[in-house]
């Protein structure tokens, strides 16, 4: 595990689900050789003459699935700010009510709450504070600070510096893979990637190696998980629903091993 440093702020905007995303090498060697072997089968045609080597006819759909399948990976669906707000407003009274010197929260695939999680600043104490894994400076010097790290497959977010850990659900089960983080963590917020039962099941592997005893956990995601989210999470449906921007064909809800909506809908 890396060890922390002085300086790794947060940028100020957001990647967007907009920006194009960067296909990796072998990706892109199989779309070369593609092209290239696409362009010799239409010259050969051109010139009536038999192309060289083989070209066949379903590397195309192959090609199609292999990137598509990346991409999907990459699509991002973004809270909207009052859910990104109440996630945040989560964090702060769960925090509060923590004994320990810093209160450590880790995002699996939900990083459009990454940044208001971390800048939650009511109390003066996340704001213009350089925040790193496990320190924080902040001006209350007796209160306990929030340490997030965001955990995500897109490596666009590696513009997170140290706050950002690249991961991949399909290797939940390799031996020693997430060992570094293991029993981390006092409070994670997961929104799986995809709705299936062998997703949840190897985000429930993960979610169990870096929890500590009493982790607090926070689930949100479709509402054909529940059976799912309660064998391999443990975590039971909340009546808060997250919402996204963009409206998703799926119906949203929030799970937790705690009474998430008594602390949503705490007084001040």
């Amino acid at each position: 595990m890396a060890e922390p440093k002085p300086h790794s702020p947060v940028p100020a905007e957001d990647i967007s689900d907009d920006e194009a995303c960067v296909l990796p090498a072998d990706t892109m060697l199989i779309l070369q050789q593609f092209l290239h072997n696409k362009a010799l089968k239409e010259r050969a045609e051109e010139a009536g003459t038999e192309p060289e080597g083989c070209f066949e006819e379903n590397w195309s759909t192959i090609l199609t699935i292999y990137v598509s399948s990346y991409l999907q990976q990459l699509s991002q669906f973004w809270y909207n700010e009052e859910t990104k707000q109440k996630l945040a407003l989560i964090v702060k009274r769960l925090q509060e009510a923590n004994k320990s010197e810093t209160f450590n929260v880790a995002l699996l695939s939900a990083p459009s709450a990454f940044k208001h999680v971390v800048n939650e600043n009511k109390h003066g104490m996340l704001s213009d504070y350089n925040i790193c894994w496990e320190v924080l400076y902040p001006l209350n010097p007796n209160a306990v600070s929030i340490a997030a790290m965001l955990f995500e497959f897109d490596e666009r977010f590696a513009s997170y510096g140290d706050n950002f850990q690249q991961y991949d659900y399909n290797k939940a089960f390799d031996a020693g893979y997430m060992d570094a983080y293991a029993s981390r963590f006092d409070l994670i917020i997961v929104d799986p990637p995809f709705l299936s039962e062998e997703c949840i099941e190897k985000i429930g592997a993960i979610v169990k190696k870096i929890s500590k005893q009493d982790t607090k956990i926070v689930l949100c995601s479709g509402a054909v998980v529940q059976d799912w989210a309660k064998k391999y999470i443990g975590v039971s449906l909340c009546e808060f629903r997250p919402e996204h921007d963009r409206n998703l064909g799926n119906e949203f809800r929030s799970y937790a091993n705690f009474d998430l909506d008594s602390i949503l809908n705490k007084e001040h």
